[in-house]
C-alpha cells in the first residue's frame, strides 16, 4: 500500500502538515499552491487521482485542506473509490473505508444539501448585479439565481428592479 500525502501550501502551518503526514508514514507527499483564496484548482489533487491505484492511500491532515466544499470532497471520494483506494484524515481520525468512511460520506451529504451551490467568490471586477443578469440572460429564474448564488430572492429581485430602472431612465 502506497500512503500519498496531500497539503495545500496556505499559511505557515503547511510545513507542520507536511512533517506530519512524513511522521505518520506517508511515502510520498505531494503540496499544492491554490491558484486563488476560494479556488478549487487542483492540479496536484488531480494528478495523485489519476495515478493513485488499488489498495493506495491519500492521506491529508484535515479535511477543509481536501477541498472547498462538500461537493468536491465528495467528488474526491468518490474518484479514490473508482481507483480502489482510500483515503485517510489525521484529525479527527478518519478513514472513508468501513463504518467511518460511511459516516463520512452521510455527513458530506447532509451538509451538502443545504449548501448553495455558489460557494466561491466573485472574480474582481464583477458585481453581483452582473452575476445576476448574466444567470437572467441564460434563462435561470429569479429564485434559482437566489439559491445559486447563496443570496434572498428578494435581494434578487431588488438587483433586477434596479436595473430595470436605470434602464427607463
Amino acid at each position: 500500500m502506497l500512503r500519498i500525502g496531500y497539503v495545500r501550501l496556505r499559511d505557515e502551518r503547511s510545513a507542520d502538515d507536511t512533517a506530519t503526514l512524513k511522521a505518520i508514514g506517508c511515502h510520498v507527499v505531494r503540496a499544492e499552491e491554490p491558484a486563488g483564496p476560494m479556488t478549487d484548482e487542483s492540479t496536484v489533487l488531480s494528478s495523485i487521482l489519476d495515478f493513485i491505484g488499488e489498495g493506495d492511500q491519500l492521506v491529508v491532515t484535515r479535511l477543509e485542506h481536501l477541498a472547498g466544499s462538500s461537493r468536491n470532497v465528495l467528488q474526491v471520494i468518490d474518484k479514490l473509490e473508482e481507483r480502489q483506494a482510500s483515503l485517510y484524515i489525521v484529525e479527527p481520525e478518519i478513514c472513508s473505508e468501513g463504518e467511518g468512511g460511511r459516516a463520512l460520506r452521510a455527513a458530506l451529504q447532509a451538509v451538502l444539501s443545504v449548501e448553495p451551490l455558489g460557494m466561491h467568490r466573485r472574480p474582481r471586477g464583477r458585481s453581483a448585479i452582473d452575476d445576476i443578469r448574466a444567470l437572467q440572460a441564460a434563462g435561470v429564474g429569479p429564485v434559482e439565481i437566489a439559491r445559486r448564488l447563496g443570496v434572498s430572492r428578494m435581494t434578487v429581485w431588488r438587483k433586477l428592479r434596479e436595473v430595470e430602472s436605470r434602464a427607463d431612465a
